[in-house]
């Protein structure tokens, strides 16, 4: 019997790519004949290709849709039409059952390409309200899901489900001394975990480092800064640990947080949520994205799941503020989370896309 065939796509940010790493491990399992499709400057060619070296990658050419005026909305619909003559020439070449999109502008020529060439298409939608990708994207393919019971209303009922949160399973075994043990910590504190997403963020590093005075009299600070981010000036600071960016150490060190202060994404927001992990979300401000991270952080407050600081109310002051606003309710929060729903494993929700394929 000839081996089944997927194609996975999705890139740009770790956001659209945590899902894909994380349902890989399960359709491998099932026999899957697993291939990549990213772009070449994307961060889903390194974290996919170090994760999975045997997995074939393909990198396309994309093209962004800017809410703002730039020449780039000129020549970036070229890039796009090039990008769907290569991911065709790679559908054929590859004839995949399904393709399953998690969204990002790398997709899109992915999806029109699938559609062209016959073969379904799954997409996934993570924030409360979709993304221009997944917009663009929704009229070429035959299912999505989504993680907020909000987005449905946004979404044409006969092709939309939500599914709730996707963990990746590797989170879940995480331990906390191995992550203290990374950091050179000792059990003397708690763990406050600071990060900006995977590209960083420069407004979070300052207003972390303006406060590590007065923050490591009470905590010990994990930092993830992001990529050239790091300050050599603080390497040696007792109770303090920064990194450019994590893969395999993050469980360990998520296990080892007490409190997180981060972004608003909602892949990253769901795995606090499912450690039980009290944050502090300091969303993208609405002039430097579509608003779908203010969205999901103020969802999550009213929920109990954490507080809220939007961006263009951080200050030095108000930062070190909420952080103890924060610590003050973790008991509250804490005692929230552990009610929620228990998340879908990979492996449902890989049998969930592949009721889709031809």
């Amino acid at each position: 019997m000839k081996q089944q065939t997927i194609i996975l796509t999705g890139g740009g940010t770790a956001g659209h790519v945590s899902l894909n790493q994380a349902i890989l491990p399960s359709l491998l399992e099932l026999g899957y004949d697993v291939h990549y499709i990213g772009s070449e400057q994307g961060i889903e060619k390194e974290l996919i290709g170090e994760a999975f070296p045997d997995v074939p990658f393909y990198g396309i050419s994309s093209g962004k849709l800017r809410r703002y005026f730039s020449m780039k909305n000129f020549t970036d619909p070229f890039k796009v039409l090039a990008g769907i003559m290569q991911a065709f020439r790679i559908i054929k070449k590859v004839k995949p059952q399904v393709i399953f999109s998690k969204g990002g502008f790398v997709s899109v020529p992915v999806v029109m390409a699938a559609k062209v060439a016959g073969v379904p298409v799954v997409i996934h939608e993570s924030d409360v309200t979709p993304g221009l990708a997944n917009k663009i994207a929704l009229p070429f393919a035959s299912h999505i899901f989504t993680i907020f019971e909000e987005t449905l209303q946004h979404l044409p009922q006969e092709k939309a489900t939500c599914t709730g949160s996707i963990i990746r399973q590797e989170l879940f075994t995480g331990n906390k001394a191995k992550g203290l043990s990374i950091c050179g910590f000792t059990t003397s504190k708690p763990v406050l975990l600071v990060m900006g997403g995977s590209l960083g963020s420069v407004v979070l590093n300052d207003a972390l480092r303006q406060n590590l005075p007065e923050l490591l009299q009470t905590f010990q600070v994990i930092h993830l800064c992001g990529k050239g981010n790091n300050d050599q000036a603080l390497e040696s600071l007792s109770g303090y640990k920064q990194f450019e960016y994590v893969t395999t150490e993050l469980p360990d060190l998520l296990h080892a947080a007490d409190f997180v202060v981060s972004r608003a994404g909602s892949n990253s927001i769901f795995e606090f949520l499912a450690l039980h992990k009290p944050m502090l979300l300091i969303p993208l401000s609405a002039q430097k994205s579509r608003g779908d991270q203010i969205l999901n952080a103020n969802l999550f407050k009213r929920q109990g799941y954490g507080e809220v600081l939007q961006e263009d109310e951080l200050t030095k002051e108000s930062f070190i503020k909420s952080v103890h606003t924060l610590s003050t309710r973790k008991s509250e929060m804490t005692a929230t989370m552990e009610k929620t729903q228990r998340p879908k494993t990979p492996d449902e929700m890989a049998k969930l896309i592949l009721q889709f394929k031809k």
